[in-house]
């Protein structure tokens, strides 16, 4: 080999691991790089602190002296004041906002928020428990009252319409996820770590992309109406194999009460769960990852995503509860909406009923357990995914 030959070979090797360098410094960069937008939410007046707020060095968060909250000063610390990491290095303990938009199109401009859950992981034991919120509560709404004449209190599925950027009432970064977020956090103190958000397009595609679920149900659920006849809306007892517009389609029948709607939706998260973890299915996720990056709102980092699957494929079916606060501490009520000018349905309830439940479930401690099957006591109404 000539001195020139030698010369080359040299310059190439390393132009080819400085190449190589880059590659891996912009791969294990955006492997980390969440996929939207975080919340805001350690203040409820975003996007700057305001007097109560100290640092807590120790956390690397932001905690405050004991204020009363409003919607002008926030008193609420972050979600998770932890560095400690369990299953699949994924943080110990991690709350999720997950969020079905009723939207029919592709994008998030709009859409009021269908459906609402708080997705608590646990990632030592590991748990995961999910809880409804009723979409019919009405609440405080930051950001919202210089838009609507002075009005700051509207339905809690309307805290995410006016959050997208169709209605843009907000300027949190995190648009209809961070407005929902904040609000449900001024109302009821939730603890939330990210988000996630689906329109109905996106959740057809991804039951499709798993060629479908199986969903056991324990009667008959009946949607037709003397106006709409469809056998579409017609789902007999005992197990039911569902492609993405039939299971969409159960998640929205709310024919038997909303109650027995968000059992619906339960009922197809379970079955949508044990379909991801089949041995048929698990070794694909990292693609139908990467085929949905930009369909879904979130600040879910691809890394991140990478560790739930992992998660996913260790949990327990017992270990995975759905629940909702009791039926019993609601009650049916209208009030006058000036948006609308006229009285619209919402439940009444006591909230520091519910923020008390709030509270239990940010420390993990409900619910404690559920059974195989649907219960309904003063301690609320939980489903186990088995």
């Amino acid at each position: 080999m000539t001195s020139f030959q030698k010369a080359a070979t040299a310059f190439l090797s390393i132009l080819a691991v400085g190449i190589l360098g880059m590659i891996i410094w912009v791969y294990a960069f955006k492997w980390k790089v969440p996929l939207g937008p975080a919340l805001q939410i350690p203040y409820l007046t975003p996007y700057k602190l305001v007097p109560t707020w100290t640092p807590d060095s120790k956390a690397g968060t932001l905690l405050s002296s004991p204020q009363p909250a409003s919607a002008t000063q926030a008193v609420l610390a972050p979600a998770t004041a932890t560095n400690a990491f369990g299953l699949c290095n994924a943080p110990s303990v991690m709350t999720i906002l997950v969020i079905g938009s009723d939207t029919r199109g592709p994008d998030y401009y709009y859409g009021l928020a269908d459906a609402i859950r708080l997705v608590r992981i646990n990632t030592q034991i590991p748990k995961v428990t999910v809880l409804e919120f009723p979409r019919d509560l009405w609440v405080e709404i930051p950001d919202i009252a210089d838009n609507l004449n002075g009005q700051d209190h509207e339905k809690l599925n309307q805290a995410y319409l006016y959050g997208n950027p169709g209605f843009g009432y907000s300027n949190d970064p995190a648009h209809g996820p961070g407005l929902l977020a904040r609000t449900l956090a001024l109302n009821f103190g939730t603890h939330i770590d990210h988000y996630a958000a689906l329109n109905m397009q996106t959740f057809v595609r991804i039951v499709d992309a798993v060629d479908g679920i199986d969903v056991t149900l324990s009667a008959t659920v009946d949607g037709r109406t003397a106006d709409d006849t469809d056998e579409r809306l017609l789902f007999l007892q005992g197990e039911n194999h569902l492609n993405g517009k039939r299971a969409l389609t159960l998640a929205r029948t709310r024919i038997d009460g909303v109650f027995q709607r968000a059992n619906h939706q339960d009922l197809v998260l379970c079955a949508l769960r044990k379909r991801l973890m089949s041995p048929a299915v698990v070794e694909n996720i990292p693609d139908l990852i990467r085929s949905f990056r930009g369909a879904v709102q979130t600040d879910l980092s691809p890394q991140l995503l990478s560790q739930l699957a992992c998660i996913g494929n260790e949990l327990q079916p017992q270990n995975i509860i759905f629940t909702s606060f009791p039926q019993d501490i609601f009650t049916q009520d209208r009030v006058f909406d000036p948006v609308f000018d006229k009285t619209v349905f919402t439940w009444n309830t006591d909230y520091d009923i519910l923020s008390d439940y709030v509270s239990q479930f940010n420390d993990g401690t409900w619910p404690a357990t559920a059974t195989p099957s649907t219960t309904n006591n003063n301690k609320g109404e939980s489903l186990n995914c088995q």
